[in-house]
């Protein structure tokens, strides 16, 4: 019964979340057209003048430091030492996905699909907010890219519920047995495995 609800549940999702896309993609279609740029094959193209616009919102780099904050330029080497650890995780997994992704037969992340790097692209960003722009920009997506490797790796491996939930859990775990449920563990735990056309509909 409480399966029969979550499976209805996730149908209006899927739906709910189809609809959220149109409308997502219909306001990025009139942001292309207010701000004056299109997209080339993923690539960002400004219309003819709109550079020179922005640069006119420009900071320069040496006015911008002037008005940052003691504290901000102290903390900026332990902020831009944080790539070390990111770089080593984007490679860890990516390695990891590449070699036992294919052992166990799961179909491996689109790294290209997670790490979008564009927004250097605005000329009304001075070279500092540009870097800025990137290292969060990287931080944040590669963190998403990583998450889906994991969560691939357990509906694989673990796909059970936890016995308390926890603040924001993949959306993988939705499809996992419930905690306690050693019957359906056993029975359908290579069913679970197969599944991963269904989990890959958009809640994505």
């Amino acid at each position: 019964m409480a399966g029969t609800v979550i499976d209805d549940i996730l149908e209006r999702l899927r739906a709910t979340q189809q609809e959220l896309d149109q409308e997502i993609d219909r306001l990025l279609t009139e942001s292309r057209e207010q701000f004056r740029y299109s997209l080339d094959y993923g690539k960002v193209v400004f219309a003819r003048g709109t550079r020179l616009l922005y640069l006119r919102h420009r900071t320069g780099v040496w006015r911008y430091l002037r008005r940052a904050p003691i504290a901000y330029l102290l903390s900026a080497p332990l902020i831009y030492g944080m790539i070390v650890p990111l770089v080593i995780m984007d490679v860890s997994f990516t390695l990891f996905q590449h070699v036992c992704f294919r052992i166990y037969g799961i179909p491996r992340v689109r790294r290209a699909d997670y790490l979008i790097i564009d927004r250097h692209h605005l000329a009304y960003l001075n070279w500092i907010e540009k870097l800025n722009c990137v290292y969060c920009g990287y931080g944040n997506q590669l963190i998403e890219y990583v998450r889906e490797i994991a969560a691939r790796t357990e509906q694989y491996w673990c796909p059970i519920k936890h016995a308390r939930r926890t603040l924001d859990p993949h959306r993988r775990t939705l499809q996992f047995f419930e905690y306690g449920d050693a019957q359906a563990y056993r029975q359908k735990l290579h069913a679970s495995r197969e599944a991963w056309q269904t989990t890959d509909k958009r809640i994505e």
